[in-house]
């Protein structure tokens, strides 16, 4: 019968984690499929590459809608559950709330491991196979991310200008930059051509221009200076542009294995601000999959009141929920992120809070007592026509019936029952 029962409670969170989990998946991926769409449609990149792309984000939102889609569907399976007074049924057949909590404690821990797995292998491949698609696209169409006449300041320093881009995206015609790497002396350089060519190791791409020249200004405006080129070289950083990855080329944190987070947190004359970035999203890595059991701790409880509105009762709990916890979440990065506390502190407390007042709530909804009727309690006879909340009379004997009217013989006016007279009506008297 608990298998049974097991597998009823399963089926009821399955169906509604699997549709939340695709609707919340779906509406945090428009947001990027609708500049995918834009590099097909005006770039020409192809459908496959795009498609590969969405893959590879899908992993970054995983991580966020899984336990998020866990706790909803555990307060509305189990909502539809108390609503329905199947959750009163089987307490009264003996089933306590420890016995309920087995087949949510299993969705939990599937949820948990699933969430760990994307969050410490999937999301840091996904991240650096996007970027190396994006330079890959990059490459091959040097118009992917530049508009003809249109001003382009996605690199950092540089400004960058073209009035016309060839067909098959191979050179740029009519360059203008405007290069602000070096504070001190701003330069805008003129190019009839500009070719861009790549380099796989460190993702950039060199912007070569043919028979051009460079005008630089001092600060001071004192010195003017001009110098005309049959080439010259500009470095255009992909890694920082497209992917906002570090500046140096190197990985940022997001990209990170949890050993390469290890490592850069343990390398002499890491800066302090560096340490905390690291620190953060290694502790995220961890964290957020306990979020999974967390939720599940905290929804049960509050899945079983009964209500009648269950679908829309478990959505507003489940997203305010949600909402509080990574209003916590934030405000602890952002803490750690100044200084103002540790990072084990800023990323934890979400989890421990949250794991309170789960605990507490559960705690409460266990300590519920239902009366049950002992088979061997001595019960009290009634009379037909009683409270029908009673208990039932407990089969009076003739001989005990007897001596309770020896002991308590009829009042004046009342009229016994006899053998033949069950009624205590007189022999020959018409009813």
């Amino acid at each position: 019968m608990s298998r049974i029962i097991n597998r009823y409670i399963l089926k009821e969170i399955a169906v509604p984690f699997g549709m939340i989990l695709f609707v919340l998946t779906f509406i945090l991926l428009m947001g990027k499929i609708l500049q995918l769409m834009d590099l097909m449609i005006n770039k020409g990149v192809q459908f496959i590459d795009i498609a590969q792309l969405m893959l590879f984000l899908i992993p970054s939102l995983l991580m966020f809608t899984i336990p998020i889609s866990l706790l909803i569907a555990i307060l509305v399976g189990m909502g539809r559950l108390s609503g329905d007074n199947e959750i009163t049924i089987l307490k009264m057949s003996g089933v306590s709330l420890y016995q309920l909590s087995y087949p949510l404690a299993v969705a939990a821990l599937l949820a948990f491991f699933l969430t760990g797995l994307t969050t410490i292998y999937l999301v840091p491949f996904g991240n650096v196979a996007t970027k190396n698609l994006l330079f890959e696209m990059a490459r091959q169409k040097a118009s992917i991310g530049m508009k003809e006449r249109v001003f382009i300041d996605d690199f950092q320093g540089i400004l960058l200008y073209a009035d016309k881009i060839s067909p098959t995206g191979d050179y740029l015609e009519g360059v203008l930059v405007s290069d602000n790497r070096m504070s001190s002396e701003p330069s805008t350089i003129f190019a009839r051509k500009a070719y861009p060519i790549s380099d796989p190791t460190s993702l950039t791409i060199t912007l070569r221009m043919e028979n051009g020249s460079t005008h630089t200004l001092s600060s001071g405006m004192k010195n003017y200076r001009k110098m005309d080129f049959r080439f010259y070289d500009i470095r255009l950083d992909l890694a920082s542009s497209l992917t906002q990855d570090k500046a140096d080329g190197g990985k940022s944190s997001t990209d990170m294995t949890v050993a390469e987070l290890t490592a850069g947190m343990k390398k002499l004359g890491v800066k302090d601000e560096v340490y905390r970035e690291l620190a953060i999203e290694l502790n995220k890595k961890v964290s957020i999959p306990l979020s999974c059991l967390v939720f599940a701790l905290i929804g049960l409880p509050l899945g079983i009141r009964a209500h009648r509105s269950v679908r829309s009762r478990g959505f507003v709990i489940g997203f305010a929920l949600v909402l509080v916890y990574y209003l916590l979440r934030l405000v602890g990065e952002a803490l750690v992120e100044t200084n103002r506390l540790s990072p084990v502190i800023g990323a934890w407390t979400p989890n421990v809070v949250f794991a309170i007042a789960g605990a507490l709530l559960f705690y409460f909804s266990a300590q519920e007592r239902i009366p049950r009727i002992h088979p061997f309690a001595r019960g009290t006879a009634t009379r037909p026509g009683g409270d029908s909340g009673s208990p039932p009379a407990e089969p009076v004997s003739p001989l005990t019936a007897a001596a309770d009217r020896k002991d308590h013989p009829p009042a004046p006016g009342d009229h016994p029952a006899s053998p033949a007279d069950p009624q205590g009506e007189e022999p020959g008297r018409p009813a």
